[in-house]
């Protein structure tokens, strides 16, 4: 985590910039903003058409001269003037039409982006309206979210699997001791679920309908009780046509394989890096699991028999990051500390 900007006076804002969703979070008021983190622009013009849920609905459905796009890839920038721009839109309406309301922001970003990539999300977010920008990491956030004692000389253990990220951290003394980052979350696994059914139906469907799909009947581990089937639709590579298949559960599980074992890989790789002491706490701590991704059935049952070690996961997993975030804003003795712990491992 790496903190920047000075303290100073005025209203205070977390926002957890994600691939998938963007979610603000103000102090004493709480989340007041969850919105997907889309926009629709006019690429001739370059005007913004709509943001958030509004731009969502437009993916796939759009004129040729309009363009619905996600900004972030991965947890970072890949659009800056666009990012900068849904960054003000979303701040804007968390204020109450007001974006100049905040003087601090405390942004969450990915463990492994790199300095370059820090400096684009500050900027952007100052562009947008802030006066004072702090970086948080994800697992860090997510750890403050999920009431883990991070202060403690106790390991915690967090997996935060978003929308384009996994982040795996062992905290402890309010820093992040081990960390592991990896370009694998929610994206990845519905890219894998329209590849196997191209591949093996020979159906091209959009991510939209392979996220469908995954939240029917998508898992990680064989689990009991779960949906067995569901049905998708899409264009018959053959034919030209429309056409239905049903996916069955051991199918969406088969073509989630590869996605999910590099996460299972990323945390044994972490475990394997963590100090026998703390690695010891983790026995009787276990695992938390944040993120969209921790949604995913059976990826719980899954890291246990991968890793044996307990997991749970968190009660809301979707919002763990950005309330973490938010009272990292109380918290800044500890967010300092883990700032120059992390300069000092970065170098």
């Amino acid at each position: 985590m790496r903190l920047r900007g000075s303290l100073g006076g005025g209203r205070d804002m977390a926002v957890d910039l994600g691939t998938a969703n963007t979610l603000v979070f103000i102090r004493g008021r709480g989340i007041v903003l969850f919105e997907p983190s889309v926009v629709a622009f006019s690429e001739e013009t370059g005007k913004v058409h709509a943001v958030g849920a509004e731009a969502r609905r437009m993916i796939g459905r759009t004129p040729a001269s309009i363009r619905a796009t996600r900004p972030l890839r991965h947890g970072v920038i890949a659009d800056f003037e666009i990012t900068e721009q849904m960054l003000r839109h979303f701040i804007t309406k968390a204020g109450g039409g007001s974006r100049f309301a905040f003087a601090r922001v405390v942004l969450c970003v990915p463990s492994g982006i790199t300095d370059v990539e820090r400096r684009a999300v500050d900027e952007a977010t100052r562009s947008a309206g802030a006066r004072a920008v702090y970086l948080i990491e994800e697992p860090m956030a997510a750890a403050i979210g999920a009431n883990l004692p991070v202060a403690d000389a106790i390991a915690s253990m967090v997996i935060d699997i978003g929308g384009g990220t996994t982040e795996v951290a062992v905290i402890a003394l309010g820093a992040m001791v081990v960390w592991e980052s990896i370009r694998v979350g929610g994206y990845e696994m519905d890219d894998a679920i329209v590849d196997y059914v191209k591949n093996v139906h020979k159906l091209l469907i959009g991510q939209e309908t392979a996220e469908a799909a995954k939240i029917a009947v998508g898992s990680a581990w064989d689990v009991e009780g779960a949906p067995t089937e569901t049905q998708v639709a899409g264009r018959d590579l053959i034919t030209g046509l429309l056409r239905r298949v049903s996916l069955g559960a051991d199918e969406v599980r088969r073509a989630l394989e590869q996605p999910v074992a590099r996460v299972v890989t990323a945390v044994k790789d972490t475990l394997e890096r963590t100090p026998p002491e703390l690695a010891a706490d983790l026995g009787e701590r276990g695992i938390v699991l944040a993120g969209g991704g921790a949604l995913l059935r059976g990826i719980d049952d899954r890291l246990r028999h991968e890793v044996g070690l307990p997991v749970q996961r968190v009660e809301s997993p979707l919002t763990c990051v950005a309330e973490g975030a938010g009272r990292s804003l109380d918290e800044l003795e500890t967010l300092e500390r883990s700032a120059k712990a992390q300069r000092r491992a970065r170098r």
